[in-house]
């Protein structure tokens, strides 16, 4: 399965590792979708700008663009 073809939580952005996932394990939303652009892999949060600006506190691959 290509990053594209992944599911995205609708709440926090995070790209799910797997299609059978029921709940985000990053924020635990059951709400997901196949509607989204673009991704970014943060792998410190911490020290990132992005992550900051974005709200994210967890190492992982997040959406940019959720529709």
């Amino acid at each position: 399965m290509s990053v594209a073809d992944r599911r995205v939580c609708r709440e926090c952005y995070r790209v799910l590792d797997s299609p059978d996932q029921q709940a985000c394990p990053n924020c635990g939303s059951s709400s997901f979708t196949e509607d989204w652009a673009g991704y970014v892999i943060i792998t410190h949060p911490r020290e990132s700008e992005i992550a900051a600006e974005m709200e994210v506190t967890e190492p992982g691959r997040y959406a940019l663009k959720v529709r």
